[in-house]
């Protein structure tokens, strides 16, 4: 299938599929004239790609994964690469709350109640 094939049959935009074939996440094979050419297993890549990007997973932690069946096919490389990347997401959601206690904490001072 063609660029705007996959792009319709993913929701994924042209732009994006570009972008991740950019990153290493998708391999096209490419036609005489440059055109690229996708497998039908690219639609299920695409979805995998995005579902780990809604993750917060950064597309150079997804290019280190590769689609597994199960968790017995996860190498211990990739288990490092999932691990590290919760860390970071982790520590990042540590330091947004504890913005958010230190507005609040402001809002209080100045008599307002937080936004829920």
């Amino acid at each position: 299938m063609r660029i705007g094939e996959l792009a319709e049959a993913t929701g994924a935009t042209v732009r994006a599929l570009r972008y991740y074939e950019e990153q290493g996440l998708l391999h096209p094979e490419r036609t005489p004239s440059g055109q690229r050419v996708y497998t039908d297993d690219a639609v299920a890549q695409v979805h995998w790609i995005r579902a780990l990007l809604a993750t917060g997973l950064p597309s150079k932690a997804i290019a280190k994964l590769r689609r597994c069946r199960g968790a017995d096919e996860v190498t211990p490389e990739q288990r490092a690469v999932v691990h590290a990347e919760h860390a970071r997401i982790e520590a990042e959601y540590q330091a947004a709350a504890l913005a958010r206690d230190r507005f609040a904490a402001v809002l209080a001072f100045i008599g307002e109640p937080p936004a829920r």
